[in-house]
């Protein structure tokens, strides 16, 4: 009598005949647990080690590969739903607009801040603990009604900011395109609180845009590009920003250039070594310390009435 053949199962599904092995480890594999190799098949379990151990691809500054410029949808869609905000409650923008200090009148009328103001007026803005204005002012834009862009405003950013922030945010990375993206619109604000007049309400993403414009000119430099194209695009983005001055925020603009400057610098030439990292999350830490201490200070000075 001839033995019973064995029957060889699946390791992963052990109820399963199979006959096939995976090429990596050997093991029996049902159609199931197949993947295509090179040679033959592998089992999922093979494949998924595989992955991690391909290394992943880099940016020239250290940050994931990323061809879909997802963040900058995210942030031209979040631009957009907060100009529809505007639109359905014009009192937003009262609220979370880039203001340093102004005083509110019992009659409800805005105010030359005072420090030591009388009884029935309150201070709004940045000296009054409103330190979300910082932020949120550049995510806001001009309703169709008010400046001399209306509607053109929003629209002129966010073509901008699809222009610049698809190519930087490729050249970056996810993470520190974020970054960099935030600081600057911080730093155009900080500006502002520190330059122009405290009772002025100021809105746009343009501080955050002209960062990522001075991130385009270092990181176009610090990969061998064209650099007339660069020069002209740089020239373009100064006479623009003096010609904007006397129509909206030139301090925002300029805040926002030097700030992105500054963080694409330390993000383009730190040491390429494990140090790398560590180096641009120091530099991003050591910019946002200096804003907030110059935001404080000019906060603390207009309190004490010495601004």
């Amino acid at each position: 009598m001839e033995p019973e053949s064995a029957v060889t199962t699946c390791f992963r599904h052990p109820k399963v005949e199979s006959h096939v092995r995976c090429t990596r480890c050997d093991r029996y594999i049902c159609p199931d647990c197949m993947r295509e190799a090179a040679v033959g098949h592998q089992c999922v379990e093979c494949v998924k080690e595989g992955a991690r151990s391909v290394r992943q691809a880099r940016t020239v500054v250290g940050g994931r590969v990323s061809a879909t410029p997802v963040l900058t949808c995210v942030l031209i869609g979040l631009n957009v739903l907060a100009y529809l905000g505007e639109l359905v409650r014009p009192g937003i923008v009262d609220r979370f607009a880039m203001l340093g200090a102004r005083l509110v009148g019992p009659d409800g009328g805005y105010y030359v801040y005072v420090s030591g103001f009388p009884a029935g007026y309150h201070a709004q803005g940045v000296v009054a603990g409103e330190w979300e204005r910082l932020l949120t002012g550049a995510f806001l834009h001009l309703r169709p009604t008010e400046g001399t862009f209306g509607i053109a405003h929003i629209v002129m950013n966010m073509v901008a900011l699809w222009q610049l922030g698809r190519v930087v945010e490729a050249q970056l990375g996810r993470v520190r395109y974020l970054a960099l993206y935030l600081l600057s619109a911080l730093g155009g604000s900080v500006l502002e609180l520190l330059a122009a007049d405290p009772a002025q309400e100021s809105v746009g993403a343009s501080g955050a845009i002209f960062g990522l414009g001075a991130a385009f000119y270092v990181l176009a430099r610090r990969l061998g590009g064209d650099l007339g194209q660069v020069n002209r695009f740089m020239a373009g983005l100064v006479v623009w920003m003096l010609i904007s001055a006397g129509l909206t925020s030139w301090q925002g603009h300029l805040g926002g250039l030097l700030t992105g400057g500054a963080v694409a610098l330390a993000y383009a030439y730190a040491p390429r070594d494990g140090r790398r990292a560590l180096v641009q999350a120091g530099a991003c830490v050591a910019v946002l310390a200096l804003l907030v201490i110059c935001a404080w200070g000019k906060a603390a000075a207009l309190t004490s009435g010495a601004a």
